[in-house]
């Protein structure tokens, strides 16, 4: 079958070299800018371990080599252990991406002697105030004694901090907390809007001087810390106004399973007015050959003329189809960050916005089971006073 959106009818795209695998949308953490569906309720059904151990098998037979495991919160699953196991036996390089909730150190060397290669800790600040306001928790102290055992156990230490209005002006103490829990990388990856982020669009995105500041404090650690710790810095498009190459190319070379077994070319590519393939009906091989999820965007051939006449369509891949969509109803539409897009204006005007927005916007926090219904929590930035109805953190 040919590819519908490939520049060349003939030419076949390569295997799926990383998997995701998405073992749970559950999590204990309620996080602003969370990447689960708005509408996660409605995916409750989670693969069970077959089907995951099925999945891991095809997807190695496909040539996928890297595989994550995140959610949600993947140490949630009891199988965990198996699921590793498993993943290592066939030879796949095993990561997995956690809040560290769960993970205790008879848990962590379990994980290991099953073949466990990387462990990714999040953080969501360097202060406990703002850490578990930003999750809805108290689990900074928690994380702190989980990068301990991360470290004990001799996995590489990777810490992850996703970047905001909120936590921006801290990024030197972020840093500073990374050097002294002996972190080897550390990625600093600013705020992506989609999901829990768009909804939380106005509260978290920061002025652009903010950015500026902050990225200008990051290049000075970078230097100091040479040969020691490697810091990645994940640019916001929004401000920079380019292009981000996402996923390196539609259906190019990542391939993400979702809890409930929707197959995605990205993690947000579910909201798009495509049909979504799903492993129980249809095989790996199948879904990323033949359907058009995965064809749709692929090469250029599908491109705006914007797009297909402009000389980085072969590197930054049109942009994003998700953003483009939740930007211009249009997910063939020309990325709006892009300066050449008919529609940069829109972006232009949410910057502007958040230039001369007040700090202290609602926020809406994931909602827990128990909750039903998500929160919107007022905050004061300034006094670093953070409210939850009657509640302070």
């Amino acid at each position: 079958m040919n590819a519908v959106g490939s520049s060349d009818a003939a030419a076949r795209p390569g295997p799926p070299l990383w998997l995701l695998a998405e073992l749970t949308y559950r999590c204990p953490l309620h996080c602003v800018f969370c990447s689960n569906p708005l509408d996660y309720a409605a995916h409750r059904k989670e693969l069970d371990t077959a089907a995951w151990l099925d999945v891991l098998d095809q997807a190695r037979a496909l040539g996928a080599v890297q595989l994550g495991l995140s959610g949600g919160e993947p140490l949630l699953r009891d199988d965990l252990e198996v699921i590793v196991a498993h993943a290592h036996r066939l030879g796949f390089y095993v990561n997995l991406v956690t809040s560290g909730v769960g993970l205790t150190e008879a848990r962590a060397k379990a994980l290991k002697d099953a073949g466990l290669d990387h462990i990714q800790l999040s953080f969501q600040d360097s202060t406990r105030e703002l850490n578990d306001f930003l999750s809805s928790t108290r689990t900074f102290d928690l994380k702190a004694k989980v990068a301990a055992i991360i470290k004990k156990l001799g996995y590489p230490m990777v810490l992850n901090c996703v970047m905001h209005r909120y936590n921006l002006p801290h990024v030197d103490r972020i840093i500073a907390m990374a050097e002294d829990i002996g972190a080897e990388f550390l990625e600093l990856a600013n705020t992506q809007y989609y999901g829990w982020a768009w909804l939380n669009r106005d509260g978290l995105m920061p002025k652009p001087d903010e950015l500026t500041a902050a990225e200008a404090i990051v290049e000075q650690h970078k230097e100091r810390l040479a040969g020691r710790m490697k810091i990645y810095w994940v640019s916001p498009d929004y401000a920079e106004h380019k292009p981000k190459a996402c996923m390196n190319g539609w259906g190019s070379v990542f391939l993400l399973v979702a809890p409930d077994g929707a197959a995605l070319p990205c993690h947000s590519a579910r909201m798009l007015p495509l049909e979504v393939p799903l492993v129980q009906t249809q095989s790996l091989y199948d879904i990323w050959y033949s359907s058009d999820m995965f064809n749709r965007y692929r090469g250029t051939a599908w491109m705006s003329p914007t797009c297909g006449s402009c000389d980085e369509r072969e590197r930054d891949h049109g942009g994003c189809r998700c953003q483009a969509y939740l930007l211009t109803g249009s997910a063939e539409a020309t990325d709006p960050v892009c300066p050449k897009s008919p529609q940069h204006g829109i972006v232009q005007g949410i910057v502007s916005r958040a230039q001369s927005s007040a700090a202290g916007q609602p926020l809406t926090f994931v909602p827990s089971a128990a909750r039903g219904s998500p929160l919107v929590y007022r905050s004061d930035r300034n006094s670093q006073r953070y409210i939850d109805g009657e509640l302070t953190c």
